[in-house]
């Protein structure tokens, strides 16, 4: 394994509240959530963003990439956590394929601040 993909991330995903007649609303139960470890990946910098005005915002963007044949089975409502970091998915996870064969996956991890 190269010592490009070195880095650990844990996938996280919280299932649905639920109201008080036992109802899934739309809100996620992050207290409840479930974690999975992922080793030997790579996450480098994207773009970020600023915006000024009343309340000035950053958003920070790193791109998550795997090694060759190895999947990333994240969902666009679930947060990774890296180097001390939680970052939102953002969007649906790139999973790349060559002469019609899994390749590897890459995802946008983002991080709004402010």
């Amino acid at each position: 394994m190269s010592a490009l993909y070195g880095e650990t991330v844990t996938l996280v995903r919280a299932p649905l509240k639920v109201d008080k007649y036992g109802n899934a609303t739309t809100e996620r139960n992050w207290s409840a959530a479930e974690r999975w470890s992922y080793h030997g990946l790579m996450v480098q910098p994207d773009t970020s963003s600023e915006a000024t005005g009343d309340r000035p915002t950053v958003i920070t963007g790193w791109r998550l990439i795997t090694p060759k044949g190895v999947p990333f089975p994240a969902l666009p409502t679930d947060r990774v956590e890296w180097d001390g970091l939680t970052l939102a998915v953002d969007g649906e996870v790139g999973r790349f394929r060559v002469g019609g064969r899994f390749h590897h996956a890459e995802a946008r991890l983002k991080r709004v601040s402010g």
